[in-house]
């Protein structure tokens, strides 16, 4: 069995924290961080059972959080 190792950010939202992988388009969440990262875990396995690992990862250095204003109609 093969490892990879993957970046995620965990975020709270109302009652439930997010769990968001930075590396493949998974999300999930839970009433606790712990929880919200075993059930992210849970589905980065489903993910990958229907798709290949990456070979190569790209890695996001020093991500910096920045808010960004537009205007529209």
């Amino acid at each position: 069995m093969k490892k990879i190792d993957l970046k995620s950010v965990v975020w709270k939202e109302g009652d439930y924290y997010i769990s968001r992988c930075l590396d493949v388009e998974v999300s999930s969440f839970g009433k606790t961080k712990k929880e919200a990262l075993a059930m992210l875990t849970d589905a980065l396995e489903l993910y990958f059972e229907d798709e290949p690992l990456p070979q190569k990862t790209e890695r996001v250095k020093n991500p910096i959080i920045a808010s960004v204003s537009l205007s529209h109609a």
